[in-house]
Order: structure tokens, then C-alpha cells, then sequence
């Protein structure tokens, strides 16, 4: 093997890095072996990442055990759920880049042989891939693990419940009491949120796009199991170091196929278009928005998860796992088996080893799919040029028109939620919340899970150029683009304005002549930045646009 690290630990000029390194318990001996980097999200501030600590002394033993050297670092996360609705939820997407920064930084500055990345919270999830793309280091990255379920009342509960349990007792639909009740019962530990949200999601994505093995996602974070899960992935990048497996050999344009129908299957969340599309660019793998579409179109929605579904992420686990579903994929044609992954062996050949639960019910046979096409599918039109994304898993109805009830952020169409003012057959329209007029797509689940508790979710549809989290459900149209800040059609709407949504032919307009638009788009002026100063002011001048996965990559 040729190590990166012997450009810093050996030769007799590397004397004083080796007696720092000493300094630290590192031995002469250590310092030969390939030094592996534990890129650690933990942080203390949420259930999410909060085990993450105690995997890292797992992943570190099982690096020993196959005769590397652990040095462990962290990074940051933020928790979406406990920031939701608030002016701190900006600073989640915009984590997700400096995460992917501040892993790459340390792994270049310390030139490690191979990196473990511990991973929960959403953006933890793709700016650990991000970082491995950019570094094309050989790596993996290992997801801490879901929530288990709350109970109350005899059914099983995620933060979702909580979500809407809110909007329903702001309608009178529930009592104080009640609404304490799921507030106190619907997280019973550590763990990321328990439905196909945007952190099962990407966990899933990670294990179908091969840089996470099979078999190792879908253990819950707080079981035993996982101790096991943590010392594989240790002594398993030790044989990617050896072969010089790297991340880019693994995401290809294949692979990424194969995580945008897992997405597909499972209902997942529409943040995963976001997710993918900047991976495939740090991938050098060319990726549009309509790609989506293709494939969503021909992959059967199988999974029956929440938000809409039945089930809860764990459930995955007692049905077999994330294999199962790579293995229906793969069986049915949806995924192409021929595809690498961090073992060395194929798609295929990982998840032939599948163990599924008999009897269960969580993950549909071919020939009894829940629909025939997946949950996601890209809008076009007078409203969103460049794209716009809707997750239709729960949604009966395939169309929507009505008058645009015009909001300047997300703040003011809470307000209107909760007081109210939203109403049978209008189209809510928040604007302002993209990438660089939020900054940072602010997700609007406190507004969904309003409307969806008012009893609303039948009748009102919601459009924004920020984003929805992965527990949204509803008729609810994200990342339009261009989004308001860069003059984008949304930027022109007044209220009262009828728009139609058309998921069947695909489209999202605004009826007013063109003419009307182009007027009111030439009178236009962009508002003034927020923050002039500080890490959102840096992101503001770098962001680009949702439909090509808002990276903060240099012109």
C-alpha cells in the first residue's frame, strides 16, 4: 500500500509531527499502519447524533482489530426538528456544506489513509458523502440509526404526531391535554426521526448508492446491534484502504440511479432530489432534476412508510432491512445489480443475501405494489422554469386550481395556519425561503402539519421555493425554481392569482397572460440582504439554485 499518511509520519524530517503525535498515546509501530479518519458528527444538542460517541469507540476497536490506527474528529449538525419554523432552521441546509467542508478540510490537512464517517441527523447524511467525493478517499459512511417509535393510546408515534397535533389543537380538534401527552410520548430515546424522513431516507440512499454495506443502516440506533455494525465498518474500510476502493469508483451514474428509485420505492423525502443532485456534481456525474421523473416514473412505490404510510423506520429492520428492499429493486429491474458497493462485491450479490421476515408487511412484493410509480415527480411551467418538486405518496387528487394566498415567509403563513385564515381551496404561496432569499430553504413542516391538523390537507395546496421536511405530507410543491430572491416567477404572484397545479401532465402555471408576468417581472426589485455579515452571508454569495442541488461551489 501506498499511504497518504507517511507524508506525514515518516522520514527523519517528520521527527517533530511523530512527537506530537506521540504526545497523543500514538506509538512508532501505530504510525506505520494506514491512519484512518473517524469523521464524527455527535453533538449534544439532539436525540439524533446523540449516540454517535459510543459507535465511534466501536468503529475505532474494529479499525485496530484489522490493523489500522482510529483518529477520530468532529464536525457540527444541526437538529431540524428542534429548529423547525424558527429563523435557526436556516442554518440546516447550510450545514450541510460546511459538514462536507470541515470533513474534507481535516482528512487533506492530515492526509488519513481511509475515513469512517458517523452520520444521523439529515444533513449529516449527503455532506458525509459530499466530503468522501470531494476527497475521493477511500471511505464509508455508517448511519447512526433510527428512533424507535413512541407509543400512546395503543399505536406507535413519531415527531410527525407531534407536528400535527399542534395544528389540530390550534383548530380545537384537540385538547391541551392530549397534545402533552404525544408531546411527551413520541421520542422515547436516541435516534434519528423515525419515518422515511429525509435522515431514513438518505440512509437508505447511502446503502442502494454503495457507500454504506448493506445490512448496517436500518439497526435502530439504541439497539445492541449496532456495537457489532460499528466494529465492521471499522475493519471493513481497512479493506478498502488495501484495494483502493475509492467513493468515486462506487457513485456512478448506475449507482445514483439506484438511490433515486430507493427513494422512489420508500415514499422517501423530496430533500433527497436536493441531496443527490449535489453528490452527483461532486461526483463529476452528470444529473438534471428530470432525471427524477424517468426514474420515479418507472419504479413501483413498495415501502409502506411513513409520513403517509403505515409503518415506521424500525419496521424496516424487523421485515429484513434496507436489503430487502435493494434486493425487490434489483429482482424487479429497478436497480442495476451490477453496481460496486464498499464490500467489493455488487449490488446484487449483497442483497441475494437478504433475510426477509416472513409474514411481514412493510415492504410489498412485486405483484402488489402500493402504486405502480414512485412518490416523486418533477412540476414545469410559468411558476417554476427550472423545476419544482412534489412527493405524491397519500395524495389522491392529481390536480389543484385555485387563488394564490401570498406569503413573504414562513413566519406569516404560520400565522395564517394557526389563526384561521388559510381556507378550503387555496393555494398558499411562500416565497422568499430559497437558497439565497431564505437563506438556507427554511422546511415549511410546521405550516404542512397546521394545515393537515385543521383538516385541511384534502382541500389546500402549498407551494414555496424552500423546502418540506421528509415527514410532510399533503399537496405541498417544493424547490421552485428560480426561486423569489433571483427573480423567479414565484417572486410575481399576487394574491388572489389563480394557479393550477397539474401533477398528471407534470406542470405548475400561473394563469395570468404573459405579458401580465413579464410586466410585473420587469418591475421587480430584490430585496435587501438579511445578514450582510457572517456564515449566511458567505453562503448567500456562493448558494446556487435548488434545481441544481444549491451547492456553494465557486463560479
Amino acid at each position: 500500500m501506498k499511504l497518504n499518511s507517511y507524508t506525514i509520519t515518516q522520514g527523519k524530517d517528520r521527527a517533530p509531527a511523530r512527537a506530537f503525535l506521540k504526545a497523543i498515546g500514538l506509538t512508532d509501530a501505530d504510525m506505520k499502519k494506514p491512519i484512518i479518519g473517524i469523521a464524527n458528527t455527535w453533538i449534544g444538542t439532539m436525540p439524533c447524533n446523540f449516540n454517535l460517541r459510543e459507535l465511534a469507540v466501536d468503529v475505532a476497536e474494529g479499525i485496530r482489530q484489522a490493523g489500522g490506527t482510529p483518529m477520530e474528529y468532529n464536525t457540527i449538525a444541526i437538529s431540524d426538528g428542534i429548529t423547525m419554523g424558527t429563523e435557526g432552521m436556516k442554518a440546516s441546509l447550510v450545514s450541510r456544506d460546511l459538514i462536507a467542508d470541515s470533513i474534507e478540510l481535516v482528512a487533506r490537512g492530515h492526509m488519513f489513509d481511509g475515513i469512517v464517517a458517523l452520520v444521523a441527523c439529515d444533513k449529516t447524511i449527503p455532506g458525509a458523502a459530499m466530503a468522501l467525493l470531494r476527497l475521493n478517499t477511500p471511505g464509508l459512511i455508517l448511519y447512526g440509526g433510527s428512533i424507535l417509535p413512541g407509543r400512546y393510546q395503543g399505536r406507535d408515534l413519531t415527531i410527525q404526531d407531534v407536528y400535527e397535533a399542534v395544528g389540530a389543537n390550534s383548530a380545537g380538534r384537540m385538547s391541551d391535554e392530549e397534545l402533552l401527552a404525544i408531546e411527551n410520548s413520541a421520542c422515547p430515546g436516541a435516534g434519528a426521526c423515525g419515518g422515511q424522513f429525509t435522515a431514513n431516507t438518505m440512509a437508505t440512499v447511502m446503502e442502494l448508492i454503495g457507500l454504506s454495506p448493506l445490512g448496517t443502516a436500518a439497526v435502530p440506533q439504541v439497539d445492541a446491534r449496532k456495537h457489532a455494525v460499528a466494529a465492521r465498518c471499522g475493519r471493513l474500510v481497512l479493506d478498502l484502504v488495501k484495494s483502493n476502493l475509492r467513493p468515486r469508483d462506487i457513485v456512478t451514474r448506475k449507482a445514483i440511479d439506484n438511490a433515486i428509485a430507493s427513494v422512489a420505492t420508500t415514499g422517501g423525502s423530496t430533500n433527497a432530489v436536493l441531496h443527490l443532485l449535489a453528490m452527483a456534481r461532486e461526483a463529476g456525474v452528470p444529473l438534471g432534476i428530470d432525471d427524477f421523473q424517468t426514474i420515479s416514473e418507472r419504479t413501483p412505490l413498495l415501502v409502506d412508510l411513513k409520513p403517509a404510510g403505515k409503518f415506521v423506520a424500525v419496521d424496516v429492520d424487523k421485515a429484513g432491512g434496507i436489503a430487502v428492499i435493494a434486493q425487490r429493486l434489483v429482482q424487479g429491474g429497478y436497480a442495476d445489480g451490477t453496481a460496486m458497493t464498499v464490500t467489493g462485491r455488487t449490488l446484487a450479490a449483497e442483497a441475494a443475501e437478504a433475510k426477509e421476515t416472513p409474514g411481514q408487511e412493510v415492504i410489498r412484493r412485486l405483484d402488489d405494489p402500493i402504486k405502480k410509480s414512485g412518490g416523486l415527480v418533477i412540476l414545469r411551467g410559468s411558476l417554476a422554469p427550472d423545476g419544482c418538486v412534489i412527493k405524491v405518496t397519500g395524495i389522491e387528487r392529481s390536480e389543484q386550481r385555485g387563488p394564490a394566498r401570498v406569503f413573504e415567509s414562513e413566519e406569516t403563513a404560520m400565522a395564517a395556519a394557526l389563526g384561521g385564515n388559510i381556507h378550503a381551496g387555496d393555494i398558499v404561496v411562500i416565497r422568499y425561503e430559497g437558497p439565497r432569499g431564505g437563506p438556507g430553504m427554511r422546511e415549511m413542516l410546521g405550516v404542512t402539519s397546521a394545515i393537515v391538523g385543521a383538516g385541511l390537507s384534502d382541500s389546500v395546496a402549498l407551494l414555496t421555493d424552500g423546502r418540506f421536511s421528509g415527514a410532510t405530507r399533503g399537496f405541498c410543491v417544493g424547490h421552485v425554481a428560480p426561486e423569489a430572491a433571483a427573480g423567479g416567477p414565484i417572486a410575481a404572484v399576487h394574491e388572489g392569482d389563480t394557479i393550477h397545479i397539474d401533477i398528471a401532465n407534470r406542470t405548475i402555471n400561473l394563469e395570468v397572460p404573459e405579458q401580465s408576468l413579464r410586466e410585473r417581472l420587469g418591475k421587480w426589485k430584490a430585496p435587501e440582504p438579511r445578514y450582510r455579515t457572517g456564515v449566511f452571508a458567505k453562503y448567500v454569495a456562493l448558494v446556487g439554485s435548488a434545481s441544481e442541488g444549491a451547492l456553494t461551489t465557486p463560479a
